[in-house]
C-alpha cells in the first residue's frame, strides 16, 4: 500500500516540498504519495487529527503553523525542544506523534556539504530573531564557532534569544546598530525583509572580503541581500534552495530511515527556474 504524506500550511500553494518528496522517492524506490495540503488558521490540529485517520505516516509543518505542531507532539527531539518550533511530524503506528525540526540540520548540511564552509572558529552574523533564526542556532553553535552573534533591529529580541542558547557556546545578541566597526567570515540573513526585496539596515562593513553571504531565503532571481553581498565583494553567496531541499532530506530520513542524495535535486529545481 502506497504510504501517504503531506506538507501543512497556509498558504501552501507556492510549496516546493511534493516536488522534491516525489523526486526523492524515484530516487531510493521508496512507495510513497505526498501532497501539498492548505490549512485553515484555526483547524490545524483537526487537520492533523484527520490526516492521521486516513492512514497518513508523517507531516511537514510549514508557516503558521510551526509552533502549534510543537504543542501537539506527544514526544519531542530534544532540538525540537529547544527551538520551541516542529517542522517534522512522524505519525507512529500507534499514532503517537513525535515532532522533530529539520531546518537547522538543513541550514548546516548546505553550508557545510553542499559549500565547503568549515564553520569552527569563524565569526558569525545571523540577522534575525524569529523562529527561523531559532531552529538553526543549536547545529551552529555545535560546529564551535569563534563567536555567533544574533543582530535584531529590536536588540532585546536578540539579547533574549541569545540568552536561551548561551549554555551551549560563545553567542550574544545585539541591534542593527550595534555592529559598527564589526567583521564577519559569515553573514546568514534570516529576516524577512527579502519579500520586500530589501537588505536589512546594517553596515556593508559586516562581512569581511572574502567572507561569505547566505540568505535563508530564495527566488528565482539573486535575492536583495545575495546581490548585496556580491557588490560589497563576499568570496562566496547562496541563498536557501540548498537548505530547503536538505531540511527535506532529513525529514524524509526521519520517515524512511533512506537519506536521498540532494545534490541532482538541487541541480533539477535550479534548472527547472526556481
Amino acid at each position: 500500500m502506497t504510504d501517504l504524506y503531506a506538507v501543512m500550511g497556509n498558504p501552501i500553494a507556492h510549496s516546493l516540498s511534493p516536488r522534491i518528496h516525489g523526486w526523492f522517492a524515484q530516487q531510493t524506490g521508496q512507495d510513497l504519495r505526498y501532497e501539498a495540503r492548505l490549512v485553515a488558521l484555526d483547524d490545524f490540529a483537526d487537520a492533523v487529527v484527520a490526516f492521521r485517520e486516513e492512514g497518513g505516516r508523517g507531516l511537514n509543518i510549514t508557516v503558521p503553523f510551526k509552533q502549534e505542531a510543537w504543542k501537539l507532539a506527544t514526544t519531542r527531539s530534544p532540538r525540537a525542544q529547544r527551538a520551541g518550533a516542529v517542522n517534522t511530524l512522524v505519525i507512529g503506528a500507534d499514532g503517537a506523534l513525535y515532532g522533530d525540526t529539520t531546518d537547522g540540520v538543513g541550514l548546516l548540511r548546505d553550508l557545510t556539504h553542499n559549500l565547503g564552509l568549515d564553520l569552527a572558529g569563524m565569526d558569525i552574523l545571523l540577522l534575525g530573531a524569529g523562529g527561523a533564526v531559532r531552529g538553526v542556532l543549536e547545529p551552529l553553535l555545535a560546529q564551535e564557532p569563534h563567536r555567533l552573534l544574533i543582530a535584531n533591529r529590536t536588540a532585546e529580541r536578540a539579547t533574549s534569544l541569545a540568552a536561551d542558547y548561551r549554555t551551549l557556546g560563545a553567542v550574544e545578541g545585539c541591534g542593527f546598530d550595534g555592529l559598527a566597526g564589526q567583521g564577519f567570515d559569515l553573514v546568514i540573513n534570516g529576516t524577512a525583509a527579502g519579500l520586500q526585496d530589501e537588505v536589512p539596515a546594517i553596515p556593508g562593513t559586516v562581512l569581511k572580503k572574502g567572507g561569505c553571504g547566505y540568505d535563508m531565503m530564495y527566488g528565482t532571481e539573486p535575492t536583495a541581500f545575495v546581490r548585496w553581498c556580491r557588490e560589497l565583494g563576499a568570496g562566496q553567496t547562496a541563498d536557501g534552495l540548498g537548505m530547503l531541499v536538505e531540511q527535506a532530506a532529513e525529514s524524509f530520513f526521519l520517515w524512511r530511515g533512506v537519506r536521498p542524495g540532494t545534490a541532482p535535486v538541487i541541480a533539477r529545481l535550479r534548472g527547472d527556474g526556481v
